[in-house]
């Protein structure tokens, strides 16, 4: 095969998956918990964090290409306190491979859902039962240059609810482009590409998993030590604001006609755009940058959780990281909507440094 076929061919595949992969309503997709944050840093930060390459090891399944040399014989926890007894974490160790540009990571990714009642179609109590996700994960990067790096994560995910499980594969592809002397990193992350392997369906339907094409840039100030990123994500579907049913009508003949699809605006045009983004920003201080200040943004989860009328900080996150002897400790805090905010805890170390 000569290198324009491949080129070609991996053209082809990848826009294959950009076309097919067109879904980003909840409750179209399977394995949804592979969208949440994993990381006390990156839900701080709006909840995405594709476009650093530290010592971090929480920010993997961010973005795989991020694995690097920095993080050998790292290990991190990452906890998050959800909604509704609803938890989920990470933890994970990274390893790199001597006389070889390349680093290893193995972890597992969770969510406990917590108790449930069981009850018959009339409502009678059965119990309780239990539903949780979790996906074994392996990763791994090569530095193929001093500025670009290239990595995976591959996902077995098993799902279980009630008497019903499901089996599934999900990967993520990744380039990163980091030049220190100029301050600026690029990303490109495809998310979640895969499918379901056994279905919870008797009849044996499958769904899609929640695919999502991410590209990123972020640049540190010269002459203040603030770093500041803007993220688009779901890039492959244009359209993702939301229909909202406060601004459908019933017509004459019976069927609902939507008004704000009669005609877009060009406000509607450029809150389309900008739901398409996070922007974050990062305040590192201290000599070695021991304490860091953080804050985000994120214009579809204020759209989307907003209630018109009421104000509300959904879509805005904010967190520290803070390193105490040899422990990076990360907290995250973002408010979701007025009913509720998450709390994300993370702890990092690497045993090299003991």
């Amino acid at each position: 095969m000569t290198k324009n076929s491949f080129f070609k061919i991996a053209f082809l595949y990848f826009w294959g998956i950009l076309s097919l992969s067109a879904q980003v309503v909840g409750g179209r997709n399977s394995y949804d918990f592979l969208s949440l944050s994993y990381s006390a840093r990156a839900t701080a930060l709006a909840g995405n964090l594709i476009t650093v390459r530290d010592n971090d090891l929480g920010l993997v399944l961010q973005n795989p290409a991020a694995l690097n040399e920095a993080m050998h014989h790292s290990a991190t926890i990452q906890q998050s306190v959800y909604f509704a007894g609803i938890t989920y974490g990470h933890a994970g160790y990274a390893y790199q491979l001597k006389k070889l540009p390349i680093t290893l990571h193995g972890g597992i990714q969770y969510i406990s859902y917590g108790k449930m009642q069981r009850r018959t179609s009339i409502g009678e109590e059965q119990g309780e039962f239990n539903a949780s996700d979790n996906a074994i994960v392996t990763s791994i990067s090569y530095r193929a240059t001093d500025k670009l790096s290239f990595g995976t994560n591959q996902k077995l995910v098993i799902s279980a609810i009630e008497g019903y499980n499901s089996i599934g594969w999900a990967s993520d592809w990744a380039a990163m482009y980091a030049d220190t002397a100029k301050r600026v990193t690029f990303s490109l992350v495809l998310k979640n590409i895969g499918a379901q392997f056994t279905s919870y369906a008797k009849d044996g339907k499958k769904y899609p998993l929640p695919f999502d094409a991410q590209f990123g840039m972020s640049h540190r100030l010269k002459y203040l030590p603030l770093r500041f990123s803007i993220i688009g994500h779901h890039l492959h579907r244009w359209n993702i604001r939301y229909d909202d049913p406060a601004l459908e009508t019933e017509s004459i003949i019976g069927a609902n006609s939507n008004t704000n699809n009669d005609k877009v605006t060009a406000s509607e045009v450029v809150d389309n755009i900008f739901r398409h983004l996070t922007f974050n920003i990062e305040l590192l201080l201290g000599k070695k940058e021991v304490f860091r200040i953080r804050a985000g943004y994120d214009r579809l989860r204020q759209g989307e959780m907003g209630v018109n009328g009421l104000r509300s900080l959904a879509g805005f996150s904010a967190g520290f990281g803070i390193k105490i002897y040899k422990f990076n400790i990360d907290y995250g805090f973002s408010s979701q909507h007025l009913g509720g905010t998450m709390h994300h805890f993370g702890i990092s170390t690497r045993f090299s440094e003991f």
